[in-house]
């Protein structure tokens, strides 16, 4: 059965997964929503939120791996330096993205790459619930 709560989650996970892609959104406003009305749906809205925003970052990260390597620039330095400890700052706007394709292009481990970047997106709702309570 399909209730105005599995909506508004299911709602949530595709704001998270489009704005971590170039596309702008607002999955920020979208988790604050429901959190207001449906608080008792916290984890479960803090977990979906994640997954779709680091889902929508690797589809990213994939597309720019299937790039052809060439000569790397040199504002992908700072990436490979850090590696992919460096995707835990992936939700930040606009550097975000470019982080995730930058780690594509430089063909990081894509297991690390997730694992950062859902830690650092996590992080990112949960102080945007805790914000609200």
């Amino acid at each position: 059965m399909f209730d105005a709560v599995s909506a508004a989650l299911g709602g949530l996970f595709v704001s998270a997964f489009l704005s971590a892609t170039v596309l702008p959104g607002g999955s920020e406003l979208v988790l604050a929503g429901i959190l207001h009305q449906y608080p008792e749906q916290l984890v479960s809205a803090l977990i979906l939120a994640t997954v779709g925003n680091t889902l929508g970052g690797m589809s990213t990260y994939a597309i720019a791996r299937l790039l052809p390597r060439k000569e790397l620039p040199q504002r992908l330095r700072q990436v490979q330096r850090y590696g992919s400890a460096s995707l835990v700052l992936s939700w930040v706007p606009v550097v975000g993205d470019a982080l995730c394709a930058a780690a594509g292009v430089l063909r990081l481990n894509w297991f690390s790459c997730l694992c950062w970047m859902a830690l650092g997106k996590g992080l990112r709702y949960l102080a945007i619930a805790s914000a609200m309570y």
